[in-house]
């Protein structure tokens, strides 16, 4: 029992150690930091970890976003609150799932004293963090809410993987919609990069994996897909991932190939990159799957990741009864 305690004290030390270390020898430059609005802060690393600036602009919360947290004696100070987001400055982290908790910190140091928010530079990370939060206060555009604080702080310049969330923040009303296509959209490419690097699912993105629509259900959705030979319900109306048909004038969505978000009847979709999708009942072939590669659709969309059924092998109806059984 002794041993192991002292394993894991000699561990925290380490890391105390090594955290402390990291930022002596990785200078973020002069301690810069920009009044955005009052009692609320943009600025770098070097300004969250001088304690003389901290105490002149009477600092309270610390919101830091960056791939490691402030040093020990930061985090030991007693008149300060502080909050971690693990991020480095690539267009594919997911920035966008932080907004709440971000926003929620920030309110919350707002009515209590003043608030810093940071990231290495105070350009890209932590920039977005704030151009998110003056967004939803003012129900702002990207760009109009990049202007106002661009006024007060020049160098922001947020790397276009979060300028591109930051738009998607807007069209989903300033909140994460898990049901507003983009969204769906942007997850599924979130996991297929992951799944690129890694070449399995990481379970983190296993909410993406929809439950079975075949399954007993009190409240079924009227408009599912069959397979044609079994009419097995392989996938509801709501499932459908969908997209312009590029070689139509129409704005319709097309229906030349089935697009569908990742269902827990699929076998293989969490430890293989691609394979094909059969029927979990009679297992004819209903199409197929590819988080990397995706799929060209007839029309010419290219769409990735890909999860589709052929058109020749299910059946649309709109007719469900209140709870059915299949197995």
């Amino acid at each position: 029992m002794y041993p192991q305690t002292s394993r894991m004290t000699s561990n925290t030390v380490r890391d105390n150690v090594r955290r402390d270390v990291l930022h002596t020898f990785f200078n973020a430059g002069p301690v810069s930091l920009d009044l955005i609005e009052p009692n609320f802060y943009l600025g770098n690393l070097s300004a969250a970890t001088d304690i003389s600036t901290l105490t002149k602009h009477r600092i309270t919360h610390i919101l830091t976003i960056d791939t490691c947290p402030l040093p020990r004696h930061i985090l030991e100070l007693k008149n300060i609150t502080t909050k971690f987001i693990q991020l480095s400055d690539q267009p594919k982290e997911d920035l966008l799932k932080y907004m709440e908790e971000t926003k929620d910190f920030i309110n919350s140091g707002l009515t209590r004293g003043v608030v810093l928010v940071h990231c290495y530079y105070g350009v890209s990370r932590s920039a977005t963090v704030v151009i998110a939060y003056i967004m939803q206060k003012y129900q702002l555009t990207y760009a109009e809410a990049f202007d106002q604080v661009r006024t007060k702080r020049s160098i922001v310049f947020p790397n276009q993987g979060f300028v591109s969330q930051l738009k998607l923040y807007k069209e989903m009303g300033y909140k994460i919609d898990k049901h507003h296509m983009k969204y769906k959209i942007y997850r599924l490419g979130m996991a297929a990069d992951k799944v690129k690097r890694a070449k399995i699912l990481p379970q983190d993105f296993f909410d993406l994996i929809k439950p079975d629509p075949g399954l007993t259900r009190i409240q079924p959705e009227p408009n599912v897909y069959r397979c044609k030979k079994c009419r097995r319900i392989v996938a509801s109306e709501s499932n459908l991932i969908t997209h312009q048909d590029t070689q139509s004038n129409a704005r319709g969505f097309c229906t030349k190939t089935y697009f569908i978000e990742p269902l827990s009847w699929m076998n293989n979709i969490t430890q293989s990159p691609q394979g094909k999708l059969h029927c979990p009942k009679c297992n004819v072939k209903l199409g197929a799957f590819s988080w990397i590669m995706g799929c060209q659709c007839p029309c010419g969309c290219q769409v990735a990741p890909a999860f589709y059924l052929t058109p020749s092998k299910v059946d649309w109806t709109n007719v469900v009864k209140n709870i059915e059984v299949t197995i």
